[in-house]
């Protein structure tokens, strides 16, 4: 990346609409602009000023246009940035852009705004990340996750445990230039305490990956058991809406059906598959297959059984065939509301030999009367998130961030394990490892194939 390029890209999504926005970020963004403005003198203006007039290419004007002035070091890149708030005509939008690369911009590649943002110090690179989540948000909870991140909560965190490791590994730097003397300025039971506090908190934001992960990434959940359960009503009672074909004919649903549910603020990915029994066509055979697949990759299984037909050996092998290391299930018993509440069929759960299932997890419904409906959506909250979500707690979203909080974790513990039987240099050198994987958190610590690898991800324009 060349710092004196002047950038350019649309900054609204492609495609028809009410206004467009133009961006231009460089040292010469406001004169680029000015070559084709027709109006007040922008190179004249004062920053976070909006000007009215008219874009003109020669003597053709293309447009009526407000032009947002912000210049360095007061604006989102740190450089001088313009924003064109055009109308939203693809043809005009289209012509201004090449308007000005001929004036001396040139296209920005994705994510380089932000990635020129973190260069001039304006965020850190957790900061920079979470400016995409944020674009990607898709629910409440994602959302405040992300934002918490951006306004640099994560960040804070990390750099406060930073410059305590910091201040011992100067110590221990500090003793080793005085090696021969046999000096100690690191007195050991404070590092000792200071690395179990820092371990403490570090490990908190590990276990919170799970929940984080949740959040940004939404919860697979996956629809399954035999034919005729009820799969395909459950769903269509879960999202209030006729989105699968409902039928008595077994087989119906041939191929896996993908709708998002919020709950709570997490988006849950219902996937509705063909029913589990022994396939009487190949059609039929690829959806049973598809299904077992879909469960495997899954977070959370809802095993639906019709309460009315099944018998507890049947329901037994179906749930230990099922049981899937790392997906949690559900057991739903359903067509509840076409049997005595006495019956067998609805105790039959209890005569189940299954030590790994939980009682809690067993829940009685009828989708086509839509009973106890709302309950199962609290279960399936309550599976899926374990933890209660905390306004402004930190919450880890990023795989990345997690696999440098995990070799932190083990430098660490390194140097407790070694505190009462290696030399300073060793427990200097581990400390050294530890502040450089917190480092890669923030940017601190960072390479030109890391910072290619996460704003490569980035959508052009932002």
């Amino acid at each position: 990346m060349n710092p004196t390029d002047t950038i350019i890209a649309l900054a609204t999504p492609a495609g028809t609409g009410a206004i467009g926005v133009i961006r231009l970020s460089g040292p010469d963004a406001i004169g680029i602009t000015a070559k084709a403005f027709k109006g007040k003198d922008l190179t004249k203006q004062a920053s976070h000023t909006i000007h009215f007039g008219q874009m003109v290419d020669d003597d053709a004007v293309l447009d009526e246009v407000l032009v947002s002035l912000f210049i360095e070091p007061r604006s989102y890149t740190g450089e001088n940035v313009v924003e064109i708030s055009c109308h939203g005509s693809q043809y005009i939008l289209e012509s201004v852009i090449k308007l000005l690369m001929r004036k001396g911009a040139r296209a920005a590649k994705p994510g380089e705004f932000t990635l020129r943002a973190f260069l001039n110090g304006r965020m850190d690179l957790s900061q920079a990340e979470a400016v995409a989540d944020l674009i990607a948000s898709n629910s409440k909870a994602s959302q405040q996750v992300a934002i918490q991140q951006l306004r640099g909560g994560f960040s804070s965190q990390l750099q406060s445990l930073r410059d305590q490791l910091v201040q011992f590994a100067s110590l221990i730097e500090l003793e080793l230039d005085f090696a021969e003397e046999d000096v100690e300025f690191a007195n050991r039971d404070q590092l000792k305490t200071l690395i179990l506090q820092i371990n403490g908190v570090i490990g908190s934001l590990i276990r919170s990956f799970e929940l984080g992960n949740a959040i940004k990434q939404g919860v697979n959940s996956v629809i399954a058991g035999r034919p005729n359960a009820g799969k395909s009503t459950l769903l269509n009672a879960l999202l209030n809406e006729e989105r699968a074909i409902v039928s008595h004919i077994p087989g119906t649903t041939r191929d896996t059906i993908e709708e998002v549910l919020n709950i709570n603020g997490i988006s849950f990915r219902l996937i509705d598959t063909a029913g589990i029994r022994e396939a009487t066509d190949a059609i039929e055979k690829i959806g049973v297959e598809r299904t077992m697949e879909k469960i495997s990759q899954s977070a959370l299984l809802l095993y639906v059984f019709d309460a009315t037909t099944i018998s507890p050996t049947e329901l037994q092998y179906d749930i230990e065939t099922l049981q899937t290391p790392g997906v949690k299930m559900l057991v739903v018993a359903n067509k509840i509301d076409l049997i005595n509440p006495e019956s067998s069929n609805i105790a039959i759960f209890q005569h189940c030999n299954l030590p790994t299932l939980q009682p809690s997890n067993f829940l009685q419904i009828s989708a086509k009367q839509k009973l106890n409906i709302e309950e199962l959506k609290q279960h399936i909250y309550s599976a899926a998130i374990s933890e209660k979500l905390i306004g402004e707690e930190t919450l880890v979203t990023n795989i990345r961030h997690l696999e440098a909080l995990t070799k932190t974790e083990e430098a660490l513990s390194r140097v407790l394990s070694g505190m009462d039987t290696v030399t300073s240099d060793f427990l200097a050198m581990d400390i050294k490892q530890a502040l450089h994987y917190l480092g890669e958190i923030t940017g601190a610590v960072t390479t030109d194939d890391l910072l290619k690898n996460i704003f490569s991800k980035f959508c052009i324009g932002k």
